[in-house]
């Protein structure tokens, strides 16, 4: 019996070590320089989901600022006399404004608190720009009122006062500075003089926002979207670009010009899910189309902005009477071809004169634009064909991107693809929502493509865990998947994660890249991903094979290889989805005379087990690890960790 023991422990340990020797030869052919990397290629897609633009990357800390919600008074309490008004205000798209009176009584007082979005975070000895509208009544005397910040305990910690000097509307500001930090503070103001006076358009901003602007942004989330180096920015959206009827969908038009005169529109994620039910959810527009192509600008990337198409969601609407007539899309059309004016036209035309006025006299080149969104059925191409005309007419250097459905596959992406090639759309956006094993099924998805018609956008992917979570085991298999994009850069020419960001107190939907509550932001294990691939694109695709075949998730191994002509590296990139160490040698072959590669190579490794992942208050569980090692002549011998995901940088001379 014992005889037999040792017999059969040896087998296994003989079994675990042949495993665990086992090489994989994986073959470079650096001769055979492949298709271009487009520099748009890792990009982002940003929609004001999660709480993701007021309350989030728009750093304005006020709810409800001008009084405009269907209930005037949400986000705010009130004591003593306070009115809402709607007659005389200084903006005639935001009429609301709130008179404060006397209470009528010495030791009763008069004023309003704000809860901000989900509280108000202060930093320790940050600095806040209050400012506010406002007018005397019925004298010329000077007005008062004292404005604070309040701790989640109701104790004041910072007071500053405000003198209102004119019946005339004016805008005054004041400073305040945060003695201590605060995630969930308050913003109270009292009458502290007779009154009446009249406040509109009342507005906190640290004055720390991303470049210092004043109608700025969260400066601590546009460094973690810039730290991506992303080379696309797709913005509104999302179905929000849909709304939830035409009446709610997302209009740039009413989102530029002075901020405090653009409208409120209902947010179309504040009701969608009833689990999730934020019924204070809407937008200001005050971080919009001007303030998106600045941050695209800004972070090098390009813009890419999507309009309606004259359909609403058609999840929420069913029937021709929800949407737009064919016939009757001029408006729709028109305000296409004025976006396009807006960001690329000279300052003697009239939506390039606004751009101007909004202080940015030169073009933003935009080169692309979306028509639609998650649109399907013959609805969706009968519309579009009207935009690709006369865009095509007016703009015919503008790349259209035309959609392929909210689905990765079925009957409705089935017909939309050949019509997106009879429109001759240049990008097609396709989506796809799954569970971590479709993205490994899938990581050969686009080497069958047909390479005549139009391109591919990913725009919205994400692997989607069982809990919905960003574990190393979501962020894992899109590793492994992103592999494929970058093995077919001659037909994949775009890629955005989606969504991007959350509030963690505010959110309808996950995964997301970005976590974030009032004053900390967390990047998620899937964020370090991108991060990767975003700052590794190579310039020109490289074959390589296993055994002379793409290795596209053979022994739970995926990987792709590019070369940057302009650095002078070969990248190779290598998911290893099994539970088991591999053994690699990854041998460069077709080196010219001239090339001359270099002995040290740079790795870069993510590994862990599959459940984790990193926090808010334990950002680092899952991180990339740096490292060097060296290299034998012209071949590379390595070991990939059990689900871990390697990046190699070779690098040469000429």
């Amino acid at each position: 019996m014992k005889k037999n023991f040792l017999i059969l422990l040896f087998i296994c340990l003989s079994v675990g070590i042949f495993a665990q020797q086992q090489n994989y030869e994986l073959v470079v052919n650096v001769n055979k320089v492949g298709a271009k990397v487009q520099p748009t290629m890792y990009g982002l897609f940003f929609e004001d989901i999660n709480f993701g633009a007021d309350g989030g990357l728009y750093a304005e800390l006020i709810k409800n600022r001008s009084f405009e919600f269907p209930q005037s008074l949400m986000g705010w309490n009130t004591f003593g006399n306070v009115e809402v008004r709607n007659d005389g205000g200084p903006f005639n798209r935001n009429p609301h404004y709130v008179r404060l009176s006397t209470s009528g009584h010495g030791h009763k007082h008069t004023g309003l608190e704000n809860e901000g979005f989900r509280g108000i975070g202060v930093k320790k000895d940050g600095t806040y720009r209050f400012s506010v509208w406002a007018r005397t009544v019925g004298n010329n005397s000077t007005q008062k009122i004292s404005v604070e910040l309040i701790d989640a305990e109701n104790n004041p910690f910072e007071r500053k006062e405000v003198e209102i000097t004119s019946s005339d509307w004016k805008k005054y500001e004041v400073i305040l500075t945060s003695p201590k930090e605060e995630e969930k503070a308050s913003l109270r103001i009292f009458l502290t003089a007779e009154g009446p006076l009249d406040l509109e358009h009342i507005s906190l901003f640290p004055t720390d926002t991303w470049k210092g602007r004043e109608n700025g942004l969260r400066k601590d989330l546009v460094e973690a979207l810039n730290e991506l180096n992303p080379g696309l920015f797709r913005f509104p959206g999302g179905c929000i670009v849909e709304g939830t009827d035409l009446e709610t969908r997302y209009d740039w038009k009413k989102s530029v010009g002075q901020v405090e005169n653009r409208p409120l529109n209902e947010n179309r994620w504040h009701y969608t899910f009833a689990h999730r039910l934020y019924p204070d959810y809407f937008q200001t527009y005050g971080m919009g189309f001007y303030e998106l192509f600045l941050l695209s600008e800004d972070i090098g990337a390009e813009p890419l902005p999507v309009v309606n198409v004259g359909l609403a969601c058609q999840y929420q609407n069913e029937g021709e009477h929800c949407h737009v007539p064919v016939g009757e899309l001029g408006d729709y059309i028109q305000d296409a071809l004025d976006l396009i004016e807006f960001a690329n036209g000279d300052i003697t035309t009239e939506w390039g004169k606004l751009r101007a006025d909004m202080g940015h006299p030169e073009p933003f080149n935009m080169k692309f634009i979306g028509i639609g969104n998650e649109q399907w059925g013959p609805e969706y191409p009968a519309r579009l064909e009207k935009f690709v005309e006369a865009i095509r007419e007016e703009y015919p250097e503008i790349k259209i991107i035309g959609s392929s459905g909210p689905q990765a596959e079925g009957k409705d992406f089935e017909y939309l693809w050949p019509e997106m090639a009879r429109l001759k759309v240049d990008l097609v956006d396709e989506h796809y929502y799954r569970p971590p094993q479709w993205f490994l099924d899938n990581a050969d998805r686009y080497d069958s493509y047909d390479r005549k018609g139009p391109k591919v956008f990913a725009g919205e992917y994400a692997s989607h865990h069982r809990n919905r979570k960003n574990n190393w085991e979501s962020a894992l298999t899109e590793s492994a998947f992103m592999t494929g994009l970058e093995r077919n850069a001659d037909i994949v020419h775009m890629a955005t994660y989606a969504p991007l960001l959350a509030h963690v107190d505010a959110w309808q939907w996950r995964p997301d890249l970005i976590w974030f509550d009032n004053l900390r932001v967390m990047r998620t294990p899937n964020y370090y991903v991108q991060k990767i691939y975003g700052h590794n694109p190579g310039t020109n695709v490289l074959p390589l094979t296993w055994n002379k075949q793409p290795l596209t998730g053979q022994e739970g191994l995926y990987a792709s290889s590019v070369i940057d002509t302009d650095k002078n590296e070969i990248i190779v990139k290598l998911s290893n989805t099994s539970e088991e160490i591999k053994n690699v040698k990854i041998n460069l072959e077709g080196l010219g005379r001239r090339m001359r590669i270099q002995p040290g190579v740079e790795l870069t490794v993510m590994k862990g087990d599959k459940d984790l992942e990193n926090t808010l208050d334990n950002p680092k569980i899952i991180l990339p690890q740096e490292s060097s090692t060296i290299m034998t002549g012209t071949t590379l011998e390595v070991q990939a960790a059990p689900n871990s995901f390697n990046m190699f940088v070779i690098k040469y001379t000429n």
